[in-house]
C-alpha cells in the first residue's frame, strides 16, 4: 500500500485523499444522523408511554371484589401489537393486572430494587416473542397499597424506519464517493496542469537556453510563487554561467598576455648583446609583468577562498579614516606617477567593527579603480560621514570619464570590464571591484555607485557603526594626503 502511495503520482495521491476525507466526512455525519434520528424516535416512543402510564395511573380502581380494574376495558383490549403494552405489578411481583396483547407473557420480569420509586424508570427490553419494546414504570400508591405499573410501547416501527435510513445512507454513500472522486480528480488535474507545464519547460533549459523562464510567474498563488522562485534561480544559474563565460574568455587572455609579454621581452633580450643596464632595464620589465600576473592570480585565489567560505572574519573596532589613509598609502607611487591630489575629509575618530584586512582590500580596491581613471593632476576625494547613530558612510570620488547606466548594474560582477565610457583607461581582469564588493558585503555592509558620463563617479560604502565612549562626533579634520 505505502509503495503504491510513494509510486503514483500527486494527481492521484490528491484524488484518493479527496475521497478519503469526503468518505470519513460523509460516514460521520451519516453516523451521526442515524443515532440523532434514532434516539429522537426512541424518545418519542418513550413519550407516549409515559403518556399512556399516566392515564392508566390515573384510571385504575380497585373493583368490590378485590381486583384491579378499568373503567373502559376496551383500552387494554386490542390484540394489536401496535397498542400499548400493560402491566401492574404489587412490590413482591404478584400479577395485579396485565392487557390482553400480552397473552399471559411477562414484562420486564420481577421489581428491581428501587425501580420506578424516584420517578419513571425507562429501558428497552425484548419480549419473549422477539418483539423490542420501551419500557417506563412508575410507583403508583392507590388505596393505601403500593403498587408497580409498567407500561411499554413497541420500538419495532422505529427499528423499520432505522433499517431504512441506513440502507439509504449505505446505497447513497457509494454514488457520492463516485461523483466526488471524479470532480477530484478533474480539480487535481486543473490544480496541477501548471505544475506539468513547467516540467515541459524545464525540459526545454539547457545551458544554451538558459533565457528561458517559466510563465505563471504573476500569480499570488503557491504555484505563482514557485514559478518566481524558480526563474530567480535560473536569473541567477545565467548570471554564474555569464560570469564563466567571461572567466573563461578574459582570465585565459588576462594570462597569456602577460606570459606573451614576458616572452617577448626575454627574446629580445636573448637576440642581441646588451650592456648591463640594458639587461638590468629587460629584467625589470619582466618583472613588472610577473608582478600583474601574480596580482591577477591572487585575486583569483581570493574570490576562490571566499566562495568556499575558507576566509575567517576576525571583527575589531577599526578607525575608518585611519584605515583608509593606510590602504591610499600603498598606491603613493601609482598616484604620483599621475600627479594626483588625493584629498580626505570627514569624521576622524569614528570607528566600525569589521575585519580590519578585508575591509582595507576593499578600500584599496576602490581607492586603485578611481586612481586609475582620474585623468592626471585631478583629485581623488575619500570622505567619512555619518549617516545616523548606526551607520558610516565611506565615499571614494573621481572626476574620469564616468560609468555609463548599463554598465553601473554589471560594474561589481566577476571579469566585467567596463564599457566605452572608460575606453583608453587602464583595463585590469576585471576583478577588483567584485572583490571589494565582496570584502564590504562580508563585513554586513553594503556599496553602491553613483555615476554621470563625463562628471566621474562616487562609490559609497555604508558600515555597522562602532560607538565607543569616547567617539567625538563633529571632529572634522580636511587634509591633502598628496598634492601633485
Amino acid at each position: 500500500m505505502f509503495k503504491f502511495w510513494r509510486s503514483s503520482n500527486v494527481r492521484s495521491r490528491l484524488t484518493l485523499s479527496y475521497l478519503a476525507v469526503v468518505a470519513l466526512m460523509l460516514s460521520g455525519f451519516g453516523l451521526a444522523t442515524f443515532v440523532v434520528a434514532y434516539s429522537q424516535l426512541r424518545n418519542q416512543v418513550g413519550q407516549f408511554a409515559m403518556w399512556e402510564l399516566k392515564t392508566f395511573q390515573g384510571l385504575l380502581f380497585f373493583a368490590p371484589d378485590g381486583t384491579l380494574r378499568l373503567p373502559h376495558e376496551k383500552l387494554c383490549e386490542s390484540d394489536d401489537a401496535s397498542g400499548a403494552y400493560v402491566t401492574v405489578l404489587s412490590p413482591d411481583g404478584a400479577l395485579l393486572f396485565q392487557s390482553r396483547n400480552l397473552r399471559g407473557r411477562g414484562l420486564g420480569g420481577p421489581p428491581a430494587g428501587g425501580e420506578g420509586i424516584n420517578g419513571f424508570s425507562e429501558r428497552s427490553i425484548r419480549l419473549p416473542s422477539g418483539e423490542h419494546v420501551r419500557l417506563l414504570s412508575k410507583s403508583h400508591l392507590l388505596d393505601g397499597r403500593r403498587m408497580l405499573i409498567r407500561v411499554a410501547r413497541s420500538e419495532e416501527p422505529i427499528r423499520v424506519q432505522a433499517r431504512r435510513l441506513l440502507l439509504m445512507m449505505l446505497v447513497t454513500l457509494p454514488a457520492v464517493l463516485v461523483v466526488a472522486g471524479a470532480a477530484g480528480h478533474v480539480l487535481a488535474r486543473r490544480a496541477l496542469s501548471p505544475i506539468q507545464h513547467m516540467i515541459f519547460r524545464a525540459r526545454e533549459i539547457t545551458a544554451e537556453r538558459l533565457g528561458q523562464r517559466f510563465a505563471n510567474d504573476e500569480a499570488n498563488d503557491e504555484l505563482g510563487r514557485l514559478a518566481r522562485a524558480l526563474n530567480d534561480i535560473l536569473t541567477r544559474i545565467e548570471s554564474a554561467f555569464e560570469q564563466l563565460r567571461r572567466f573563461t574568455s578574459d582570465c585565459p587572455h588576462e594570462l597569456r598576455t602577460h606570459l606573451a609579454t614576458i616572452r617577448s621581452v626575454g627574446e629580445v633580450g636573448l637576440q642581441k648583446i646588451l650592456t648591463p643596464d640594458e639587461y638590468r632595464n629587460t629584467i625589470g620589465s619582466m618583472l613588472e609583468e610577473v608582478d600583474r600576473l601574480t596580482s591577477l592570480v591572487d585575486s583569483l585565489l581570493m574570490i576562490t577562498r571566499a566562495d568556499a567560505g575558507k576566509l575567517p572574519l576576525q571583527r575589531v573596532a577599526v578607525s575608518v579614516m585611519a584605515l583608509a589613509r593606510e590602504a591610499a598609502s600603498l598606491l603613493e607611487v601609482l598616484i604620483e606617477e599621475k600627479s594626483l591630489r588625493l584629498v580626505f575629509d570627514g569624521e576622524e575618530r569614528v570607528e566600525v567593527e569589521a575585519d580590519r584586512s578585508i575591509l582595507k582590500q576593499a578600500l584599496v580596491n576602490i581607492i586603485n579603480n578611481a586612481v586609475n581613471y582620474s585623468p592626471a593632476g585631478e583629485t581623488v576625494a575619500v570622505r567619512v560621514l555619518i549617516r545616523d547613530a548606526s551607520e558610516v558612510m565611506v565615499e571614494v570620488e573621481d572626476h574620469g570619464p564616468g560609468i555609463s547606466p548599463d554598465d553601473q548594474v554589471k560594474v561589481f560582477e566577476r571579469f566585467y570590464r567596463g564599457g566605452r565610457a572608460r575606453e583608453g583607461s587602464p583595463r585590469g581582469a576585471g576583478l577588483g571591484l567584485a572583490i571589494a564588493k565582496w570584502a564590504v558585503e562580508a563585513n554586513g555592509a553594503s556599496i553602491g555607485l553613483v555615476s554621470v558620463i563625463g562628471q566621474g563617479c562616487t562609490f559609497r560604502i555604508t558600515l555597522p557603526r562602532c560607538i565607543a565612549k569616547n567617539d567625538s562626533v563633529g571632529h572634522t579634520q580636511r587634509a591633502s594626503f598628496i598634492d601633485g
